[in-house]
C-alpha cells in the first residue's frame, strides 16, 4: 500500500510594519531625555562592518549622521566600536553638552555602564580603547541606555538603516 504524501505547505511570510515615533525616542522614554543631546549608535556586518551615530540636539531636531566602514569583528566588538564612534562624534560636534546614547547591543551598554559605575580598571581592555580614543571623561558625564532593537524608535531605526548601508 502506498502512503499518500501531502506537500508541504508554506509558512506565510509576515510582514511587519513598524510605524516610528515621532520624535527620537518613544513618547514614554523622550521626557527622561529632553534635556540631552541624544544620541544613536549601530553596527552592521555584510561586505564590511559599518558604524552609525545619529545625533539629534534637540528632540525637535533634524539628526546629525555620521558613518564610517571598518573591518569585520566579531559583533559585539563591533558594536562596542559603534558606541565609542557615537560618543566621539558627541564629544567632537556637542562638546561639554550632557548626553545620552542609546544602543540596541546590552553587551556594549553593560560594559560601558559598568565602566562608569565600578571604574575602568576592572576592564583594562575597555581602559586603553577609551584613553586612546582620549573619551574618559565624555563616557564618565554620559547616561548609556539600552534600547529595544527593530522597535518603534526613529533613532534606532536611522542607525540600523545608515550603519546597513555602511557596511556595504
Amino acid at each position: 500500500m502506498l502512503a499518500a504524501t501531502m506537500p508541504r505547505r508554506r509558512k506565510k511570510k509576515i510582514v511587519r510594519l513598524i510605524h516610528p515615533s515621532v520624535s527620537p525616542l518613544p513618547l514614554r522614554l523622550a521626557p527622561l531625555y529632553a534635556e540631552h543631546l541624544q544620541v544613536f549608535s549601530d553596527a552592521s556586518q555584510k561586505r564590511h562592518g559599518g558604524l552609525a551615530a545619529i545625533l539629534f540636539a534637540t528632540p525637535d531636531s533634524e539628526a546629525l549622521v555620521r558613518t564610517r566602514t571598518v573591518a569585520i569583528i566579531g559583533s559585539n566588538e563591533l558594536e562596542l566600536q559603534a558606541t565609542l564612534f557615537a560618543l566621539v562624534q558627541a564629544r567632537d560636534l556637542f562638546p561639554g553638552q550632557p548626553l545620552a546614547l542609546f544602543s540596541d547591543n546590552q553587551d556594549a551598554v553593560i560594559r560601558l555602564n559598568r565602566g562608569i559605575t565600578q571604574g575602568l580598571e576592572q576592564d583594562p581592555v575597555l581602559q586603553e580603547m577609551l584613553g586612546a580614543l582620549d573619551l574618559v571623561e565624555t563616557l564618565a558625564n554620559a547616561s548609556i541606555c539600552w534600547i529595544k532593537g527593530h522597535g518603534s524608535c526613529r533613532g534606532n531605526i536611522l542607525a540600523d538603516q545608515h550603519a546597513a548601508e555602511a557596511a556595504s
